[in-house]
Order: structure tokens, then C-alpha cells, then sequence
């Protein structure tokens, strides 16, 4: 990443060094792209085999569409001239469950790429207790997507909202189960109601959630 970013500039100090408004501008824009790049970070929360791959009820019920979306945010991220930072943030569960370190419901659905990094977690908001907080500085950007909305998310989002992130939960790239509610005599909510209200409660607090369309405007400018 060093190699790359000293590359870039030496071709920012070339343009520059042309003398013409062509050469400023396209320098500025050089500039600008790479900073975006790493004012961005797109956090990928408990993506795994247990929530993804397994069936219902250990898998989420909307696998089937929360997966791919997940699955197109991150390769859009990927292939950007000036990727964000991505974080794969993995839950690790007590012994006998079904996210238990090193078994098959513990494993990451999207091996990590050289450059991005996996955080372990033990408690819902991915910031407590981890080392999240030295790699997002509050001035980033944060792109939210992954399992379990009234969790995970919920939690990681209101923490960086209080840390001064901005942050972006795509609507249809997070999940979670259906909830039983013992208090109204064991009735259920679908998954998609409680997603629904996790939304709608973040928005208020100051999330920015987004739509799957928006997916090309994302990691830019909206």
C-alpha cells in the first residue's frame, strides 16, 4: 500500500509540474480520490457460516437475499480504484455454540484479501474490547453491513454515531432471526419487522441508511 501510495504521488508532482491548469486539476482529483479512499471503511459484521450458510433457525431467514447483497457490496468495495478500508468483524461465541472459535459456524463466508483485517469480537458492539477503535479514527466514514440487526449492528452503529463516525447501513444487506416475544404470550415477530425497527431507530439517532440501488454512489460522492 506504501509502494502505491508513493506511486501516486510521484505522478501527482509530474502533473503538477507540467505548469497547466489540466495538470493542477487532474493532480487535485488524485488527491481528493485517495483521501476518500481512506476516509471510508466498509465493516462487515459476523458475516459467517453459522448466520449465512447454515438452515433455519441456526441461519437467518433472509440468507438467500441478505447474502448476496453483502456478497455485491463487498466485491463493489473491492474493485474501487481506492478501496476503503474493510474490516471482517467475527463473533466469538462460548463453548458449544454454534459460533464457538475455530469451528465450522466460526469461519468467515468472504476469505479476507490481503490489506483488509478480521477483529474478533465477544460482546455485541464490535467496539468493546477490540482494537476496532485504533483502525477507524472518528472522521471515517462507516459503511455498516452483516448479522445481527437488533445486535451487532444496532450496538457498532450507536457506538460510532457517539464516536462522531458517519455512518451507512444498507437496507437489505443486515439481518437477523425472527424474535419470540415471552411477554405477549409467546407470540413471534418476522425477522423483517424487527429489521425494519432497528432501522427506523438508528435513522432517528442519526444513521444514514441506504438502499442496494445506491450501491455505485456509496463509497463517493451522494
Amino acid at each position: 500500500a506504501l509502494v502505491e501510495f508513493e506511486e501516486r504521488y510521484a505522478i501527482r508532482d509530474s502533473l503538477l509540474n507540467d505548469g497547466s491548469r489540466n495538470g493542477l486539476l487532474a493532480a487535485l482529483q488524485m488527491v481528493e480520490e485517495a483521501f476518500l479512499g481512506l476516509a471510508k471503511s466498509l465493516m462487515i459484521l459476523h458475516v459467517t457460516a453459522k448466520c449465512m450458510l447454515s438452515p433455519s433457525p441456526v441461519g437467518v431467514p433472509h440468507a438467500s437475499t441478505v447474502g448476496p447483497n453483502i456478497a455485491k457490496v463487498l466485491h463493489h468495495a473491492r474493485t474501487l480504484p481506492n478501496p476503503p478500508l474493510i474490516i471482517h468483524v467475527r463473533n466469538c461465541g462460548n463453548k458449544g455454540d454454534a459460533d464457538e472459535p475455530n469451528t465450522p459456524g466460526w469461519q468467515l463466508v468472504h476469505d479476507p484479501w490481503p490489506g483488509e483485517l478480521v477483529v474478533d469480537k465477544t460482546k455485541n458492539n464490535a467496539f468493546a474490547g477490540t482494537k476496532l477503535a485504533q483502525y477507524i479514527d472518528p472522521n471515517v466514514e462507516i459503511v455498516v453491513v452483516g448479522m445481527q440487526s437488533d445486535f451487532c449492528v444496532r450496538a457498532t452503529c450507536s457506538t460510532a454515531l457517539e464516536r462522531g463516525n458517519t455512518v451507512l447501513l444498507i437496507r437489505d444487506a443486515h439481518a437477523t432471526y425472527d424474535r419470540l416475544e415471552p411477554w405477549e404470550g409467546g407470540t413471534v415477530t418476522p425477522a423483517d419487522t424487527v429489521q425494519q425497527e432497528i432501522e427506523a431507530g438508528l435513522e432517528e439517532a442519526g444513521v444514514v441508511v441506504l438502499e442496494m440501488k445506491e450501491l455505485p454512489s456509496i463509497f463517493s460522492g451522494r
